[in-house]
């Protein structure tokens, strides 16, 4: 399972999440740090990543364009790493289902 996380979100998190999301990625780790949203979702689009976000944007992106890329749109407010860490890997169980079970696949976003 592929997660790009967004510049928003701490490159520390891929470490602490790795035994649930081991092809996870930061945006900064694939040099997008600096590029546009269109660009990471295009990114991910074509590499088969879900983006991982705090960020209104991509569930845009996602209700024009269609997915993929699937959007896993965090609503958990301010938090540490640590924190963040701790619920996806509570939540490791639906964010699977929602990116691979085929009874999901006509929704594009997932808000946690």
């Amino acid at each position: 399972m592929k997660l790009l996380f967004d510049q928003n979100i701490s490159y520390r998190l891929v470490r602490k999440v790795f035994s649930a999301f081991p092809e996870s990625a930061q945006v900064k780790e694939m040099g997008l740090y600096d590029k546009s949203d269109i660009d990471i979702w295009e990114y991910a689009k074509a590499e088969g990543y879900t983006i991982v976000t705090f960020d209104t944007d991509f569930y845009d992106y996602a209700n024009l364009y269609g997915h993929p890329p699937k959007i896993i749109w965090l609503r958990v407010g301010n938090t540490s790493t640590d924190k963040l860490a701790e619920f996806l890997l509570r939540k490791s169980d639906i964010i699977r289902s929602f990116i691979e079970n085929i009874e999901y696949r006509d929704i594009a976003c997932l808000e946690l």
